[in-house]
């Protein structure tokens, strides 16, 4: 079953020391904690107190090395994940996992087995890896063409599906006595693509939610079919709602011309809050936990990072949205890069405006508790988003800042719950259980 009452959901990550890279020195502990599993079930724990829909684990499988950033990557989230749900009931988990550098047997086998193991509380965030230092990690062969890995990837998930249902006990008859078993609730796939030959089934059955949930991340062309094809939760970077509703509406249309019903889609993109008594003391945390130090700090980053020339660099003249679109053909992920070209076709600001709109690439949203509160319900009212992925800039602190300034009013307001009412994660966000 699914639950038909809409209310905002809400996932919070929990990656090392916080979402910021430059807010680490501001955060209660010590450098230790990122390898620390009692930490990530600290967070856990706590992430359980402000009743959040689940914990969200990026992941990249290469440690980067420079000495002036932080390690940001380290467990293996779907290895973390099965911990911490044998300690932490209720919440669901998010784990980031690489159709580019994983086989479809071993990942669907577990992943059904995690979800079977926490009862359904199992979302997978489906990613095609970008970086050549992790095509390094596995093997000689350089990172595949984009075009290539996101039909690996929608191959990938096919076949996962296959696998995911191919042994259904549900399917047995009356087993006779003195047999185990009736085999015939289980079928090869016999699965011959372009990148995958598989003939099954799986030796894990199918799992309370049916499969677990599948996330996607990404905005690109490529990204968007993959969404549209088998996203679930889609995880993006929304900055504003004119920019929101034409990205929704894009996912769900190629949806339909994929021949999906897109009501089984939610838009669930990141957010940074940033809460304090009042807007005067959450502007200059944004400084502080950015790294910049002040507006002018801020500033000048924003015109390093998209080549402006500081001499030529007028803050207070609107923008050229065409200044900002991002190199289609560049190795970096070009989803996260779109979002500020797409808020500046919908909304004519200034560099002054647009760093305060934006931080680590997702929404920026800050002042105090209430203003927080407004700034989430707002997008999520009228439907152009379904929830949030909160990242917060430092980890633990901000976390307990949010939950226990924040929630509450959510809760108050009647658009989040007091406690956890579903089991699973599919009858929490309303998703329809797979045929």
């Amino acid at each position: 079953m699914t639950t038909t009452t809409r209310r905002l959901n809400l996932n919070v990550g929990i990656n090392t020391t916080g979402y910021l890279g430059n807010a680490w020195p501001y955060r209660t502990g010590n450098r230790h904690d990122i390898a620390d599993p009692a930490y990530y079930r600290r967070l856990t724990e706590l992430a359980h107190k402000g009743v959040f829909d689940a914990v969200f684990f990026s992941d990249h499988p290469a440690l980067m090395t420079d000495p002036n950033s932080r390690p940001f990557h380290t467990l293996d989230p779907l290895i973390l994940c099965t911990a911490l749900a044998a300690q932490v009931p209720d919440i669901g988990f998010v784990a980031t996992v690489s159709s580019t550098y994983n086989s479809p047997y071993n990942l669907a086998r577990r992943t059904q087995s995690l979800d079977v193991i926490s009862g359904g509380r199992l979302i997978i965030n489906i990613v095609s890896s970008f970086n050549p230092n992790v095509a390094a990690n596995f093997g000689s062969d350089p990172l595949p063409p984009r075009k290539e890995r996101y039909a690996r990837a929608s191959e990938f998930l096919d076949v996962a599906k296959e696998l995911w249902a191919s042994w259904d006990p549900a399917r047995e008859g009356d087993v006779p006595e003195g047999r185990f078993w009736d085999a015939s609730s289980a079928h090869a796939i016999d699965h011959e693509g372009d990148y995958f030959t598989i003939k099954g089934p799986l030796n894990v059955p199918r799992g309370p939610q049916g499969h677990p949930v599948i996330a996607q991340a990404g905005a690109s062309e490529g990204g968007i079919d993959l969404a549209a094809r088998h996203g679930e939760i889609i995880y993006c970077n929304i900055l504003s709602r004119p920019a929101g509703q034409a990205f929704g509406k894009k996912v769900k249309d190629r949806a339909v011309s994929f021949g999906r019903d897109p009501s089984g889609i939610r838009i669930v993109p990141g957010l940074v809050p940033i809460v304090a008594d009042t807007h005067e003391e959450a502007l200059r945390k944004h400084e502080l936990f950015s790294g910049a130090g002040s507006e002018d700090g801020l500033l000048k980053r924003f015109a390093k990072e998209n080549g402006i020339d500081l001499a030529d660099f007028d803050p207070d003249a609107v923008l050229d949205p065409a200044q900002f679109i991002p190199d289609p053909n560049r190795i970096q992920a070009v989803g996260m890069g779109l979002g500020l070209s797409e808020l500046l076709t919908h909304e004519s600001l200034t560099a002054r405006q647009a760093v305060r709109r934006s931080e680590g690439h997702h929404r920026l949203v800050l002042g105090t508790p209430e203003q927080v509160a407004d700034g989430l319900i707002d997008l999520w009212a009228d439907g152009t988003v379904d929830g949030y992925t909160i990242q917060p800039p430092r980890a633990p602190d901000d976390i307990e800042d949010f939950v226990e300034k924040v929630v509450p009013i959510l809760q108050d307001r009647g658009v989040y719950p007091r406690a956890y009412e579903q089991t699973t994660i599919r009858d929490r966000y309303g998703l329809p259980y797979p045929d």
